[in-house]
């Protein structure tokens, strides 16, 4: 079986979600490009996404990160990766929606939490109690991630390439995005 992507799949959710393990595994196995939209903000920008947030605060960098998306969503197909707070804005999901697909993996809180715990390159959660500003973010920004295209449970028991699976399974759902042959 072969498979033919006719839109660009943009990953949503949260944080250690999976967006880009699974967004990278999705591509190959689609044979398409994968692309992070934070990598292409670093790259732009010659900066990382806390020393942007730092120098410039999020509302700046929420209207790059818009900007950026609008462009790689207008290219060939692919596998896009979003921030977690791309999709908070009306502006990005109603684009990605017109001109592609968005897939939200959803995961419950204490497996993101578990994925990011020991990174320091989540700007958002140095805070005192990162947990909880997870457990805050999780709670404000589900509302929009329902709003998602698609919606692809995952788990901690879940391999990276099972994920993709479903995800797969969920875009065959849609003949105007995925056609197998």
């Amino acid at each position: 079986m072969t498979a033919k992507l006719k839109k660009t799949v943009v990953m949503v959710g949260m944080m250690g979600a999976g967006k880009s393990a699974v967004g990278k595994e999705l591509a190959h196995k689609l044979g398409v490009p994968f692309l992070d939209s934070d990598a292409e903000i670093e790259r732009a920008a010659n900066a990382t996404i806390a020393e942007i947030f730092a120098r410039d605060g999020e509302p700046f960098f929420r209207d790059k990160e818009a900007q950026v998306i609008a462009r790689l969503i207008d290219g060939e197909p692919c596998v896009l990766s979003v921030g977690g707070g791309a999709f908070q804005r009306a502006d990005t999901r109603e684009a990605i929606s017109a001109r592609g697909v968005s897939v939200w993996l959803k995961a419950d809180l204490d497996t993101l939490w578990n994925r990011v715990r020991r990174k320091d390159t989540r700007p958002l959660l140095r805070t005192a109690n990162p947990y909880q500003t997870l457990a805050e973010l999780m709670a404000a920004r589900e509302p929009a991630y329902a709003k998602a295209d698609l919606t692809v449970p995952t788990s901690a028991d879940y391999a990276i390439e099972t994920t993709a699976d479903k995800v797969i399974e969920s875009l065959a759902t849609r003949p105007d995005v995925l056609e197998l042959r």
